[in-house]
């Protein structure tokens, strides 16, 4: 389950730097002053879920992260529908 979670905040980091390399090639200019906030909270955010990995057991590290899963889905899902 670690791993998991490892390789998803890996995919999603990796996707992340593609598209904002892709929209700095952009004629739009990027707003810095959402992007800072962002990438700390996000920096902030797999430190603390590191720490806590740790401390949490397997168990119930697979239903907390199924539970996220299933409510960005959800999220994903509703907005897509709207």
């Amino acid at each position: 389950m670690r791993a998991a979670v490892g390789t998803s905040l890996l995919v999603i980091t990796a996707y992340s730097l593609a598209s904002l390399a892709t929209r700095s090639g952009a004629a739009v200019s990027l707003d810095r002053a959402v992007i800072g906030p962002f990438v700390a909270t996000a920096v902030l955010g797999a430190w603390d879920g590191k720490r806590l990995a740790v401390k949490v057991p397997g168990p119930r590290l697979q239903r907390v992260f199924a539970v996220v899963l299933l409510a960005v889905a959800a999220f994903m899902l509703a907005d897509g529908v709207t």
